[in-house]
């Protein structure tokens, strides 16, 4: 069945290529999973902007959201094969493509939103967006996707033994899944699509996103209980597809490049604003927002940090990212 909706959706976005070849412009078509009244969904649309004024009309994005053209999963598999221009995937699911990307899925690594910003806009930064360059995907710029946390439908997660027994939604990560058994719950992957419903006939106990997921998603109609542990700070990975990079000329390239670094400020300041209001609309709707003692998740998770040490590579970048720390 799977195969057979990414042969689908191959042959759909072979038919959206062809359509775009008898334009004078390039159109690059950019496929993604959030609502459009997202941040990242805005900042793609002034990445837009951007291209169209730098190239002269050369050069613009079509934007595709809402999983118009699959998963994030399904998105990274049609940019390998050339079939689809760009995407814009969550640093979780790279990690099954590029596995250093599993660094993010580390709990409790950065120390705040500044730590992480020194990162990604450094040269590690651009270390790890270069790490799929070998896997078809070429990074060319990071979102912020805030702070995940627990959400959950029955009862609040105050403290790790809380978690035990519960049945907790994950993205495809290894990382994901090793961070909700270390806490003491039962990591159930299911896709975003999907998760509302899973929510509300019991599939699963709860989830863990950022606010304006969280809100935006409305999955606070479903689940009444908002943790905020802030266990990790995953980035959005925008990715081209190196077929597609390889194709354009330098120039091209200079332009897309320059489109997406202009719009990556402005995806952060609207994700501030709308991750405020977003904590703001799920209070008023009643949902019980609480701040747990961080200590005790970081003390429940010191585990993952022994596993990743045997990785000698991640080892050095775990020492890295420590060092940007204040």
């Amino acid at each position: 069945m799977k195969q057979g909706k990414l042969i689908l959706l191959t042959l759909f976005c072979s038919f959206l290529m062809g359509c775009n070849t008898v334009s004078t412009k390039r159109i690059i078509r950019l496929g993604h999973g959030l609502d459009v009244t997202h941040s990242v969904h805005q900042a793609m649309i002034k990445a837009d902007e951007h291209l169209n004024k730098l190239s002269g009309g050369k050069m613009r994005i079509q934007i595709y959201p809402n999983q118009q053209l699959g998963s994030e999963r399904e998105c990274l598999e049609l940019l390998q094969i050339g079939s689809l221009d760009m995407a814009k995937v969550s640093g979780a699911v790279m990690e099954n493509f590029a596995p250093k990307l599993r660094i993010f899925g580390l709990p409790f690594l950065f120390d705040d939103k500044q730590h992480l910003f020194r990162v990604l806009d450094g040269p590690i930064g651009k270390e790890i967006l270069s790490e799929g360059d070998d896997y078809w995907l070429k990074g060319i710029g990071f979102y912020d996707s805030g702070s995940r946390s627990f959400y959950t439908r029955e009862r609040p997660v105050e403290t790790p033994d809380d978690l035990q027994g519960l049945k907790i939604r994950v993205q495809e990560s290894a990382s994901a899944f090793e961070m909700v058994k270390q806490l003491g719950g039962s990591p159930t992957p299911i896709s975003w699509g999907e998760l509302y419903t899973a929510i509300q006939q019991g599939v699963v106990d709860g989830a863990e996103n950022n606010p304006p997921s969280f809100y935006l998603s409305r999955h606070y109609e479903v689940c009444k209980y908002y943790i905020i542990d802030e266990h990790t700070m995953i980035p959005d990975i925008l990715l081209v597809s190196t077929h597609l990079w390889n194709r354009l000329k330098p120039q091209e390239q200079e332009w897309l490049q320059k489109a997406i670094d202009l719009s990556v400020p402005y995806q952060r300041e609207l994700w501030i604003q709308s991750e405020n209001e977003s904590l703001q609309a799920v209070i008023e709707a009643g949902v019980e927002v609480s701040y747990p003692e961080k200590r005790l998740f970081q003390k429940a998770t010191l585990p993952m940090y022994e596993s990743f040490r045997e990785d000698p590579e991640i080892s050095i970048l775990i020492d890295r990212i420590r060092n940007e720390s204040n």
